[in-house]
């Protein structure tokens, strides 16, 4: 029996839809690999690309310290912003030490308003500055709950804006002008996982980590032709103080590793979840899990991790 032309059509159409399918799937493979693995061996010399200081905010733990470690180790002076004095000049010294890089801290609280930055800015004009990563971050507080369950919830909701939002745009304010007049510049902004995708019991948090995402990746496109890059990097669980120093494994990553992973993607890419095994889990969620059933297993998850780091707490007292 002779086939109509609609089957014939039909049949062409769902060709050429697979193998547009296929090549999408092999064209992520290959930049996945391009991006995490020959970054191992091909890394953007940051210093001669970008030159001058680096600028990390929160820079006294987690991330922002590993990314102020590794930006010194690969030829950097880093300017270190914080709340802590005393961590502050902890850090100095390390660097100092370990790097014999030039380093100089500026004490500062993020959860405070615009009035803080003109003591910022004032510190870093006479600065030729290369790099900025917009590290600093919080949750409004230290255990997971539902929006109206947080305690103190006006001063939380103020604070988180403050610290998690309101420093990365005032911090690129004050950095980006001369980028652009330099021609070259990168700012790292540290998103999350959580901006990705819904996150109950941790709204907030995960509401300025979007916003992070997307001004990253809107401004990006603005200034790229002014040779600046604005990279967003999504990570997801790093064993720091703010996750309660989990252990880790194959998906948990140490601060350090995490940001030396990541500082290779620089020049790879302008959005990226930090190193391969992050990326990995951002394809499964992405592309085989529904919304449905990833806030169910983020529930499960967060109720299993609450109790087993009570037991924790209730055995260390």
């Amino acid at each position: 029996m002779e086939e109509s032309p609609l089957y014939r059509w039909l049949h062409l159409l769902g060709l050429l839809a697979l193998s547009y399918l296929v090549l999408k799937q092999v064209w992520t493979l290959l930049i996945g690999i391009k991006t995490h693995i020959l970054s191992r061996w091909w890394r953007t010399n940051l210093k001669k690309k970008y030159g001058g200081w680096a600028v990390v905010t929160g820079a006294t733990d987690g991330i922002g310290k590993a990314y102020a470690m590794e930006l010194a180790r690969r030829g950097f002076d880093v300017v270190l912003i914080s709340r802590n004095v005393e961590k502050l000049q902890k850090v100095a010294q390390e660097i100092e030490k370990q790097s014999r890089r030039q380093t100089k801290i500026i004490q500062l609280d993020f959860t405070g308003g615009s009035e803080i930055y003109p003591k910022v800015e004032k510190a870093l004009k006479d600065l030729d500055i290369g790099i900025l990563v917009n590290n600093v971050g919080m949750t409004y507080h230290s255990e997971l709950k539902r929006f109206l369950d947080v305690p103190d919830i006006n001063k939380g909701i103020n604070n988180i804006i403050n610290c998690n939002l309101l420093s990365m745009v005032h911090m690129t304010r004050i950095v980006l002008p001369r980028m652009v007049v330099r021609k070259k510049g990168l700012i790292i902004n540290l998103s999350s996982a959580t901006g990705a995708r819904p996150y109950p019991m941790a709204t907030m948090y995960g509401a300025t980590k979007a916003f992070m995402d997307f001004f990253s990746r809107s401004l990006h496109y603005e200034y790229r032709s002014d040779g600046i890059t604005v990279q967003s990097v999504l990570p997801h669980y790093v064993s720091t103080n703010m996750t309660h120093n989990m252990d880790t494994n194959i998906l948990v990553k140490t601060s350090n590793d995490y940001a030396q992973e990541a500082l290779n993607t620089v020049g790879y890419t302008h959005r990226t979840n930090g190193c391969l095994s992050h990326c990995l889990q951002s394809y499964i969620l992405d592309h085989l899990l529904s919304e449905t059933i990833m806030t169910f297993l983020i529930l499960h998850f967060i109720s299993d991790y609450t109790i087993n780091l009570m037991i924790k707490k209730l055995k260390v007292k």
